[in-house]
Order: structure tokens, then C-alpha cells, then sequence
């Protein structure tokens, strides 16, 4: 079959690899249909994500079709057309039962990690009665692909651990990406007073105020500090989440979080970044992280189903799997093509 493969920092090459084989009772083998790139990808050609070692297929967001399960897998039989979670999961160990389904003792974000991903026509899924979703029907499955990851993501790690739940409150975004925009998106559930996107890329911003943003600041042309500040009556938000991942961005969330706020992580970090306790010791601040556990799966696609969200807006470009390195290159430039999510048929 053909598979994207991580070659080592700044490498990767598209080749024929085995096909996978069923390796436990409860895989699955899925024949993919769609994927996508995510973020997560750059970062590990990068070099910042040591667990995924070269010769690893990347990938860990998409839709397919059953091909075979094992003996132990009840949910799923051939031919069902399926959702693949980001995140693998047994349902049994104690991180499981605590809904922390990202640290699953034999799971967790192994797809395209620490085992070979979906960036290829055919995948092994482990605990697959746990790890895959039947696809709603009459719903148009390539925005589908955007509930693998992104959207929980943005709606768990931003949305939900950034306390955005009261009708009224104030969030900024610090990064539009699409990680960024998919947080605007589900942040939109809580009625939040005031939406501020901030980014370097206008093209972004722009998508941001149809996607729903109030406000928008451009960093490279604007203090952000600064801008928000104005925007707040010198307050602050109550909200700030980070969906960048580099320090300068997170620094900005520290300045610009208000007394008694929450400042969620979403970015993936490479690099220490300074936390400011002499100005945050005494402001009641909450800093949280947190890998996404798709344990919102279910509650977005019925929000999708129901047309409460439309995640194919996100979509952008499409390629198939033949030309999955253009679409690597589009996406990492995505300053220059526009680029939010790519879609890559295979």
C-alpha cells in the first residue's frame, strides 16, 4: 500500500509499505477514504515529538471503511464506514474510567506516533469498539474528518478546560489556525460577550470574523497587549487559550489574562516557555493543559448532524493520496496558499 513515512527531521517520502495486519483481538483493519494533516505533523518533522521515530507512518485523523476485525471486536463488522478518534482507547484501565482516554495505559495518541497512522491506504486500529464511530447518516462525511481531532481538540482543551461556559464572558484566541478556529467554533456553543482572534496572518483573521469572532488584531501590525487591553477596559479576558504553541504566544496569554481567569493550552510546545509568577502570583490565575481525549466525539457529531456546526468550512484544499507531498507543502505554507485544512483522499 501507499503510506506517508517520517524519515527523520525535515524528511518524509511517500513509498509502498505492507499492508497491516490484525495484531489483537479487538483491531480493526480500516481501508481509508479521507485524512487530513494536522499541525501536530509539522511539529513532529520538526523533531519536536521524540515518541515518533523514523520509518513511522504519520496521520491520525479520518474516515474509512471496515475491512476486517478481530475476534474480540463487537461493535464494528466489514463494510461499516467509520470515524478513526486521534485517540485510541481500551475503555478499561484507570485512566479510561477517569474519561483521560489520551493517557489509556495500552492507547492514547499512539496512531501516527508511536504506531503507523491513517496518512496511508489501509490502518490497524487498536481497541476498535472504543476507538472508532459509526458515521451519522445523511452527513457530509469529509466534514467528518474534522472530528477526529480538531474539533474536540479546540472544544475539550480550549472551550471546556478554558471555563468558557457562561453566557457573556470574554475569550481571546491567540492563534487562527485551524485548531484556533475550530475553538472559535465550538466557543460560539456558550455565547461568549466578546470572541478576540489575534494572529499574523490577515487571510486567517479575516476567516475568523466569518467564522463568528467580534474582534480581530493582527500582531505583526498591532501590540496585542495593547489592543486587548482597549477592547477590555484594561481588564483583560477571562479566557485566553493558546493555540499556537511557540513562547512569544504563550507570553501573550499571560499578559492579557484577567484577574481570576483561566489561560488553556492548546498549543504543542518544543520549547520552555517563561511563566511570569511575579505579575501572575497574586491575580488567581488558572493554567491548564491537556491532550485531547475525544470524549466530546459523540456530542459534536450530533451537533454536526443537527447542523449546529459545519466543520467542512475549515476545509480549504483537497489532494489525493498520489500527491499527499504537495499537500504537505501547501499546508506548511499556509501563510502563502490560504491553506486551513487539507483534504487527502486515498
Amino acid at each position: 500500500m501507499k503510506a506517508l513515512v517520517y524519515l527523520g527531521p525535515g524528511a518524509k517520502a511517500l513509498q509502498v509499505r505492507p499492508k497491516p495486519a490484525l495484531q489483537a483481538a479487538d483491531d480493526a483493519i480500516v481501508k481509508i477514504v479521507k485524512t487530513t494533516i494536522c499541525g501536530t505533523d509539522l511539529h513532529i518533522l520538526k523533531g519536536d515529538v521524540p515518541s515518533c521515530t523514523p520509518g513511522r507512518i504519520l496521520g491520525h485523523e479520518g474516515i474509512g471503511v471496515v475491512e476486517t476485525v478481530g475476534a474480540a471486536c463487537t461493535s464494528f463488522k466489514p463494510g461499516d464506514r467509520v470515524l478513526i478518534s486521534c485517540i485510541s482507547s481500551c475503555g478499561k484501565c484507570e485512566y479510561c474510567r477517569r474519561g483521560m482516554y489520551s493517557h489509556c495505559t495500552s492507547g492514547g495518541w499512539i496512531l501516527g506516533n508511536s504506531i503507523d497512522g491513517t496518512q496511508a491506504e489501509f490502518v490497524r486500529i487498536p481497541h476498535a469498539d472504543t476507538s472508532l464511530y459509526h458515521l451519522p447518516p445523511g452527513v457530509e462525511e469529509d466534514a467528518l474528518v474534522m472530528l477526529s481531532d480538531i474539533l474536540p481538540t479546540g472544544f475539550e482543551c480550549g472551550v471546556l478546560n478554558g471555563k468558557i461556559e457562561n453566557p457573556g464572558c470574554t475569550v481571546a484566541i491567540v492563534g487562527a489556525g485551524p485548531i484556533g478556529l475550530a475553538t472559535l467554533l465550538t466557543a460560539q456553543f456558550f455565547s461568549p460577550s466578546r470572541i478576540i482572534m489575534i494572529d499574523l496572518d490577515d487571510n486567517r483573521l479575516e476567516v475568523a470574523r466569518h467564522f463568528g469572532a467580534t474582534d480581530t488584531i493582527n500582531s505583526a501590525k498591532q501590540d496585542p497587549v495593547a489592543e486587548v487591553m482597549k477592547l477590555t477596559g484594561g481588564v483583560g479576558v477571562d479566557t485566553v487559550v493558546e493555540a499556537v504553541g511557540i513562547p512569544a504566544t504563550f507570553e501573550v496569554c499571560e499578559a492579557i489574562v484577567a484577574p481570576g481567569g483561566t489561560i488553556a493550552n492548546v498549543g504543542v510546545h518544543g520549547r520552555k516557555v517563561d511563566l511570569h509568577l511575579e505579575r501572575l502570583w497574586s491575580q488567581n490565575i488558572t493554567i491548564t493543559t491537556r491532550l485531547v481525549d475525544t470524549v466530546t466525539t459523540n456530542i459534536l457529531l450530533r451537533a454536526v448532524a443537527s447542523k449546529k456546526l459545519n466543520p467542512a468550512s475549515l476545509i480549504t484544499h483537497r489532494f489525493s493520496l498520489d500527491h499527499i507531498l504537495d499537500a504537505y507543502d501547501t499546508f506548511a505554507r499556509a501563510g502563502e496558499t490560504r491553506a486551513l485544512k487539507v483534504l487527502i483522499s486515498a
